[in-house]
């Protein structure tokens, strides 16, 4: 897919609604701010192998410690223009907060125990949630991340949350609500019934739909960052996110169409050269290993795409994001990581996640027209500063997303 270099930006005007329009004597011509990673895998492996070790011991229950301490690590290492970023998420309200969706999930558990209808209520309790957690974990993660003393801030709403999910979510819901309600006893039918028909059909309208449920998802997150008076735009729309999905697709097809076509070569092959056990061997090895080797081709370039996709397409008239993650070196890259920790039963993926981040993180520019002591300036005396400082008492939810 070609790199899309923003469009030149628009005339900017003055607005007393525009929260930004204090800002506009800030501005200046384009100037770049790089992004570097100085992270060290024999650094990160110290941390990541405490915090392994006592997370098991504890059961689980040391894992928001362990994530505050990786996130610190990830962000004081990560360089905007030679500043770092820095990481203020306090666990105790991770643990709330992980502590909260572990409640709710337990809850629907067992009310599935003692009753059907029980558990269909849980689960629309929990699925009715759902919108309003991953908005309080983007509310605490962006307001507990700052630069250069500047806390960033998420301005989504709660309704546009609710806008951003629910119409995704209902087929879903409905498709697992139908495997709960369907009878369990039915006698088997030659025919499919109408159960099987209607979960047909929801499960055919999840996959159409997912495509635009993930370009929802990014819209709402990349609409609203901000840092100070600044707020960002997302221009992708969701039909390049259905041609990715359906480029990703073919590719998929064709990988299984090429393993499907050696099998049926080889087999017989095989089979009429006296050798049944090896054919039979061949014929259960082959998909796994070739469903393998083509998915740890073709998700990188997913990954590869998306970012460049979806970090190019954000941004404002002030300042802009620009994505440049080339394929091959990350293919690479990826191949490597994934020998090397398999070699190492596991042992190598702190490496792996440093030399992850260190070449996605770098392939990303901040083109500005901002006067950025300007912005901190009137950023640190406007009231909005608040809002990041009280996103400290939301729950510490991350749905990674």
């Amino acid at each position: 897919m070609p790199q899309h270099d923003p469009a030149p930006a628009p005339p900017i005007t003055r607005d007393p609604r525009d929260p930004s329009s204090s800002l506009q004597a800030a501005l200046r011509n384009y100037h770049t701010l790089d992004v570097r990673f100085t992270g060290n895998g024999g650094e990160y492996f110290r941390i990541w192998i405490v915090s392994s070790l006592l997370t098991a011991l504890t059961l689980g229950l040391y894992w928001p410690w362990a994530k505050a301490r990786r996130l610190r690590y990830f962000w004081s290492h990560t360089l905007v223009g030679g500043e770092p970023l820095a990481y203020h998420g306090n666990p105790r309200q991770m643990f709330k907060g992980q502590a909260l969706i572990g409640v709710l999930f337990l809850l629907y558990s067992v009310a599935g125990q003692f009753s059907v209808l029980g558990g269909v209520v849980a689960l629309l309790a929990v699925a009715g949630l759902w919108p309003a957690l991953f908005r309080s974990g983007m509310v605490f993660k962006l307001g507990n991340t700052s630069w250069r003393g500047l806390r960033l801030h998420f301005c989504g709403g709660l309704p546009e949350a609710y806008r951003a999910v629910l119409p995704f979510l209902l087929p879903l819901l409905g498709l697992v609500l139908l495997g709960t309600l369907a009878p369990q006893d039915a006698p088997p039918q030659d025919e499919l019934g109408p159960w099987e028909w209607g979960a047909l059909g929801l499960l055919g309208l999840v996959v159409v739909l997912a495509p635009a449920q993930w370009w929802s998802l990014k819209a709402y997150q990349h609409r609203h960052y901000m840092l100070g008076g600044l707020r960002t735009g997302f221009r992708a729309t969701a039909r390049e996110f259905y041609g990715l999905a359906l480029r990703f697709l073919l590719m998929l097809l064709a990988g299984g169409a090429l393993i499907a076509g050696v099998i049926v070569l080889l087999t017989p092959w095989l089979a009429a050269g006296g050798h049944p056990v090896l054919a039979m061997v061949l014929g259960v090895a082959l998909p796994l290993a070739g469903g393998l080797a083509v998915f740890s081709a073709i998700w990188p370039w997913w990954q590869v795409r998306m970012q460049n996709l979806v970090w190019t397409e954000t941004g404002s008239a002030q300042l802009r994001f620009i994505s440049r993650l080339r394929l091959w070196p990350y293919l690479l890259l990826q191949w490597r990581n994934a020998l090397l920790t398999a070699l190492t039963l596991g042992l190598y993926r702190p490496f792996a996640a440093v030399a992850t981040a260190r070449m996605r993180l770098q392939s990303v520019q901040i083109r500005s027209r901002v006067d950025l002591e300007g912005l901190l300036v009137v950023a640190r005396a406007s009231p909005q500063e608040a809002a990041g400082e009280a996103a400290g008492d939301a729950f510490g939810v991350d749905l990674g997303l």
